[in-house]
Formats: structure tokens, C-alpha cells, sequence
């Protein structure tokens, strides 16, 4: 799929595109194992599974990001030596899983894949770390079915597998099961109370409409958070809820935390980056957003920095931005990632809505979450499907989930449809609710209400 095929390659384009295909393999991000997937409140997959209750797992607990490569050589010179421990096997693949995380290099995966197969070659009984692992490697990929299955056979050889019950959680949200992740969450809670835990419970409380929930429990991870990683990790989080609710000083805050606890945190970076283009400090913002690309260069991040450089006016940077994400997305679908979604929402605002709405339907088949209602909502909208896109749109508020970009998803679909009641009040909710939302969102909202006759 080209999202811009007319565009010629730029320097930058080059040079990015020339690292994704080589491997972005230099992970230099200093991240705690207990990370969650894509970030605080985000959904991708990459938690690590040595979390899980294991006595000989213990050695892998503290993989990170800064140290991880040569903990990698030294695994692997471990097995050159011992080339039937299962234990280090699966450690091996839990920390390409952290690898691919970290570095947003795919081809880790199928290295993760032979580590965790290897190990339960050797061990395939009781062998909870190497599925714990497996079932984090699965919703790294986005196969959310198979990342449930395998936490719940590591579940049954351990039942306080703190691994295995925090892939279980996310991938119970990824399934548009937000009861049975609530429940899960609550017995993680109870089985196995840490940062882990607490991270992704907040996240479902968010996801029900709760957000003072949310940052009760955020704040319980915070008391509990002693290392610069962990501190970073959970004050991210608290900086992403308050971003959420448009607080934009908590936000930056919470990031200022972060960063003082592991300069250059790139989630924090980015965090602080989005917050400051926000509320008008467009230099500072692109600063930070493009020193999260130079290193983390995905589909959303190219994308909050490509609508940046709109923001300002640089509508040829902007391009630039948008047209590296489409290798990225190649050489992820080479690698078995499922990034459907991903192509969606940045194909449906600045790439081939046809591709967009295609990516969208496929990434349904495969979950019923709210993100991928609303980016199917989107893209059919962005088609001229408007009838059907608001059926979307409402189920991607069902379970009382309120973010800025949805409402004003769903304002625009009204909009189009007619019902300019509905259409004001959810524009202006989005904007009420996080005014920057996003720097071309936002000013879209702005415009289509002043055509529906509101001044702001």
C-alpha cells in the first residue's frame, strides 16, 4: 500500500528508509521491563515476560532498553555454551520482544519466535516463561487471540505469573472485552499488585469512562515506584491521562518527572513534544517530536510530527514525514506485525482514503476495541460512508471512553450527515475536552463548527 505514491524520496525519507531496512537495532532507550504495550494507555504489544513468577527467570527481570543489546550477546554466548537451557532460551526471546519494542525494529520478532520455540522444545512441560513470553511476542504482533491463549496456558502452569496476567489484560482490551479485562485486571490486582499491574488497570478504568479512577491507581504506582525507569514509566502515564483530559500543565509536569528521572525517556520526550505543540510552543515541540523520530521513527510518531510541521506552515516536511510510513509498515508486515490499524489512521488523514478504509475493515475482523472502531468510523467517513461510519463511531464511545479525537471524529461524520445538533455538541466536546488535540484536528473541529454557526 502507498500512502503518497507520488511523493519523490526526500534526504530524510532516504536515510530513515535506509535504517528500517538495515534494522534499527541500537536500542538506547532506557525502559523497565514491566512497560507496557505501545506506551501508558497505548496498545500495541512488547511487555516483558520475565515478570512471571520463576526462580531462574530472576536474571532477566531488569531487561532494558540502555544495557539491552549487550545482555543479548551476553544470552547468547550463555547458550553457545549451554545450548540446552530453556530458561535462557526464553529469555533470549523476551528480550527481542523488548529489542523490537524499544527500537521499533520488527525483525527481532522471528528471532523472538525461534528463541521461545527452542525453549519449549527443551521444556515443554511447566515451561510458564517461555509462554508467558510467547503470549507477549503475540500482541507485540498484534495476533491479540493467540497473545490470550498462550497467557492462559502460562496461567495454569502459574497462576501468579505477573507476565502472563498482564498480557492477559491487554489482550482481553485489544478484543473489545473490556468486562472480562476489568475482571482480569482486578485479579491481577489481587494475585500480583505492582507497577505492571496497576498501569494496565488504570488503563481499563480510563477506558470506562473513568479517568479520577485511573489516576487513583496511577498514583498507587507512583508510591510504589522506587527505580529511575520505573519512575519515568508511571509519571509517562500520569502525563498521558492528564494530556488526555486537555490539563496540559499536569502534563508536562508529569513528563518534566519523567525526564528527570531518565533524560531523553522517548515516550516522555514525545509526550512532552505533543503537549508543547499543543498549547502553542510549536519550536519546543518539534524539537522533542524530532528527536523521538530520529530514533523511534513509527507511524504514529511520524504522523504527530508530520501534523507539526503543518502547524507551522512546512507543508513539504510534513509530506516527508508522512511518506516514511508506509516502509515502516512494509518491513513490519514482512516481519508477521499486523499494523492495519496504523495504516489506517494515517492513510485516512494523509495518505489513499481507499487504502485507509480497506486497512480498517481487515484490522475489525481482527478486534472490536474503540481505536479500531473510531479509525474504521474514519475511514469510512473519509469515503463518503457516512451512514455506516456513525454506527462505528457510536460503539467506539460504548464503554463511556471519551478522548478528543473520537468526539471530533464523530462531530465531523454528523456534520456530513446533517445533524448539526449533534454534529456542534461533539465538536465542541473535543475541543472543550483537549483543545490540541491534534494540530490539524483541532483546526478542522474549529472550522467545521464555525460553519455550523459557533464561534469559539
Amino acid at each position: 500500500m502507498a500512502l503518497r505514491p507520488s511523493l519523490p524520496p526526500t534526504a530524510r525519507t532516504a536515510a530513515v528508509v535506509f535504517a528500517l531496512a538495515a534494522g534499527l537495532t541500537a536500542a538506547s532507550i532506557v525502559i523497565d521491563a514491566s512497560d507496557g504495550p505501545g506506551g501508558p494507555g497505548g496498545s500495541g504489544g512488547g511487555q516483558d515476560a520475565a515478570r512471571a513468577l520463576h526462580p531462574a527467570a530472576a536474571r532477566y527481570e531488569q531487561l532494558s532498553g540502555d544495557g539491552l543489546a549487550r545482555q543479548i550477546d551476553a544470552m547468547q554466548t550463555r547458550l553457545r555454551a549451554e545450548p540446552k537451557d530453556a530458561e535462557s532460551w526464553a529469555g533470549l526471546g523476551s528480550a527481542y520482544v523488548e529489542q523490537a519494542r524499544t527500537s521499533g525494529d520488527p525483525t527481532r520478532y522471528p528471532q523472538a519466535d525461534k528463541a521461545f520455540a527452542r525453549s519449549l522444545s527443551l521444556e515443554p512441560r511447566d515451561n510458564d516463561v517461555a509462554l508467558a513470553g510467547r503470549a507477549s511476542l503475540a500482541a507485540a504482533r498484534h495476533d491479540f487471540r493467540g497473545a490470550l491463549r498462550d497467557a492462559d496456558k502460562a496461567l495454569k502452569v502459574n497462576s501468579y505469573s505477573q507476565g502472563a496476567l498482564a498480557v492477559r489484560v491487554d489482550a482481553l482490551v485489544e478484543l473489545g472485552r473490556y468486562k472480562d479485562a476489568y475482571t482480569a485486571a482486578e485479579k491481577a490486582d489481587s494475585l500480583r499488585p505492582g507497577i505492571p499491574v496497576f498501569t494496565r488497570l488504570a488503563y481499563v478504568h480510563e477506558l470506562r469512562g473513568d479517568p479520577a479512577g485511573a489516576r487513583r491507581v496511577l498514583l498507587r504506582a507512583q508510591d510504589s515506584a522506587t527505580s529511575p525507569s520505573d519512575i519515568a514509566y508511571v509519571s509517562t502515564a500520569l502525563g498521558q491521562l492528564a494530556w488526555n483530559q486537555g490539563e496540559y500543565e499536569a502534563a508536562r509536569r508529569a513528563y518534566g518527572t519523567a525526564l528527570r528521572a531518565v533524560p531523553d525517556y522517548l515516550p516522555a520526550l514525545e509526550g512532552r513534544g505533543r503537549t508543547s505543540v499543543a498549547d502553542g510552543r510549536q519550536k519546543a515541540g518539534i524539537r522533542d517530536l524530532e528527536a523521538v523520530v530520529r530514533r523511534y521513527p513509527l507511524p504514529a510518531e511520524l504522523a504527530a510530527l508530520g501534523e507539526a510541521y503543518e502547524a507551522r506552515g512546512d507543508r513539504s516536511k510534513a509530506r516527508g514525514q508522512y511518506s516514511v510510513v508506509d516502509t515502516w509498515i512494509a518491513l513490519a508486515r514482512a516481519n508477521g506485525v499486523a499494523t492495519d490499524l496504523d495504516s489506517a489512521l494515517v492513510a485516512a488523514d494523509h495518505g489513499d482514503a481507499k487504502e485507509a478504509l480497506k486497512a480498517a475493515r481487515a484490522e475489525w475482523d481482527r478486534r472490536h476495541t474503540v481505536h479500531t472502531a473510531d479509525a474504521l468510523a474514519w475511514a469510512l467517513h473519509r469515503n463518503g460512508k457516512d451512514e455506516e461510519a456513525l454506527k462505528y463511531a457510536e460503539h467506539a464511545a460504548e464503554p463511556g471512553y471519551r478522548n478528543a479525537a473520537f468526539l471530533y471524529h464523530r462531530g465531523a461524520i454528523e456534520k456530513s450527515l446533517g445533524d448539526t445538533g449533534p454534529a456542534r455538541r461533539h465538536l465542541k466536546a473535543a475541543l472543550d475536552l483537549n483543545p490540541g488535540f491534534s494540530p490539524t484536528g483541532a483546526r478542522a473541529a474549529k472550522a467545521a463548527l464555525k460553519e455550523l454557526g459557533v464561534t469559539r
